[in-house]
């Protein structure tokens, strides 16, 4: 047993596992659980460090997905949001027999920009600046990182103080915790790694995503004719947080086939 925070609650034969984004936890599902729930046995996890799972340090993003799934049900739907998306990704990748489906939300298999390959994302000046100012003042430099999920919605300013929310209503993480899922979205690239992923896989993006550009669902489209995109057209970073009902609609509509 681990000293992860695990909620299991819901109705459905199909497990669906859900990960949360950098800084934040469980609750940052709780508008769309309801919904869910009639369809999905759901699992809700605080990552290692974050939330309520407090008795761990910085991991690598192996480490991680190996605490989640000493917890997990045998078999799932594994859906990640952000940073979450990378830990879902790295359990397909070294459980694939464990996964019914991957679901990916507003996430990236490499999140740092590579200006040199067209590759686009988060500038590493911008990740290394994050990392520096936590040292300064960890609680604003979050709430930085958290303003910046939500620009350019129609409800922006509701969607951020969302997130703040969530932040504030659990345990803060430790820096050492913050600074190591930063160096995570820094320096993992799991592109050739997916190439030959074989579970279903859907990713799903917000148009107007400033930390995970829609061009990467482009380029990924063509590189992973396997796996299919949604990209909602007028949200962000959080499009379960802005379009909650279209959100649960649409991967109802996705994992059907895996429902019964």
């Amino acid at each position: 047993m681990t000293d992860l925070w695990w909620q299991t609650s819901g109705e459905g034969k199909t497990h669906l596992v859900l990960l949360h984004g950098w800084g934040l936890n469980a609750a940052v599902w709780q508008g769309i659980t309801a919904q869910l729930s009639p369809h999905f046995t759901l699992h809700l996890v605080d990552l290692p460090g974050f939330g309520r799972s407090q008795n761990y340090g910085a991991m690598t993003l192996e480490e991680m997905a190996n605490v989640v799934l000493q917890q997990a049900p045998e078999r799932a739907v594994w859906m990640g949001w952000s940073l979450g998306g990378l830990v879902a990704s790295q359990v397909a990748l070294a459980e694939p027999s464990r996964v019914d489906a991957l679901v990916t939300v507003a996430s990236s298999p490499c999140f740092q920009a590579n200006e040199h390959e067209g590759w686009p994302g988060i500038k590493g000046s911008v990740l290394q600046g994050f990392q520096q100012q936590l040292s300064e003042d960890f609680r604003r430099t979050v709430e930085r990182f958290l303003a910046l999920q939500t620009l350019g919605t129609a409800s922006a300013r509701q969607d951020a103080q969302a997130l703040k929310e969530v932040v504030l209503s659990q345990p803060f993480p430790t820096p050492e915790v913050l600074n190591g899922g930063l160096a995570i979205l820094e320096q993992v690239d799991l592109r050739e790694a997916l190439d030959n992923l074989d579970v279903p896989f859907w990713r799903l993006y917000g148009y107007l995503d400033g930390l995970v550009p829609r061009k990467a669902a482009q380029i990924l489209d063509s590189r992973w004719q396997r796996s299919a995109s949604v990209v909602f057209p007028k949200a962000a970073h959080a499009p379960f947080i802005s379009h909650p009902d279209l959100f649960c609609e649409q991967l109802l509509a996705l994992t059907s086939g895996l429902r019964w």
